[in-house]
């Protein structure tokens, strides 16, 4: 039977080879982890490479071989943050997993985006705004809508799910919920209780 695996380069054993990428995946996951941290505590712009490199205890060089930029930095926290939410809402504990209500699921995801918006709301608005229209056909919002689709029709929800789940997702955008705040002076509190009223109109 003819091998299908790449062949070890420069005579380095495969399992030595294999045991590298697992080591440098989570030595990025680490670094997105401590980047996601410094978000959480002092804003985006506190996240530098430089601060990136002092919290996770490496070098600024590492950092860069990483990220490339700060930019790329950026992109691969955010991939990192809604890669957590995404694991959260398909197989974490209830309510925003599996084995609560569709009802109670709903208003725990909203809670949960909002929370993530709050503090990571520029990278969420940058994302959003430089996909323009496009990112409405791209997996990560097809995700998004697809999960909320599901919970509307195990909830009974009546009318064009597709359309409603557009419509809740509006209300969660990065754009619209940081207006909100940093405009208008509504908590995320506020907006989360606005949003399970919403989601109960549609709902019951």
């Amino acid at each position: 039977m003819r091998n299908l695996l790449p062949p070890p380069r420069s005579g380095q054993p495969a399992g030595a080879e294999a045991h590298e990428r697992a080591d440098a995946a989570r030595n990025r996951q680490l670094l997105l982890d401590a980047a996601q941290q410094l978000v959480r505590e002092q804003g985006v712009d506190g996240l530098t490479m430089d601060a990136l490199a002092k919290r996770a205890g490496v070098g600024k060089g590492t950092v860069f071989r990483r990220f490339g930029n700060r930019s790329g930095l950026m992109r691969a926290l955010l991939d990192h943050s809604d890669t957590k939410f995404q694991a959260a809402f398909m197989f974490g504990p209830p309510p925003l997993g599996p084995g609560a209500p569709a009802l109670d699921r709903l208003i725990a995801f909203g809670r949960a985006r909002l929370l993530d918006i709050e503090v990571e709301g520029e990278l969420h608005r940058a994302a959003e705004i430089g996909e323009g229209v496009g990112r409405y056909g791209g997996p990560p919002y097809g995700l998004l809508k697809a999960h909320v689709s599901l919970l509307l029709r195990a909830a009974d929800a009546h009318g064009e799910i597709p359309l409603l789940a557009d419509g809740l997702l509006a209300v969660l955008g990065a754009p619209m919920v940081l207006y909100q705040m940093t405009a208008l002076g509504y908590t995320r509190e506020q907006i989360g209780d606005n949003w399970e009223a919403f989601v109960r109109r549609i709902v019951e």
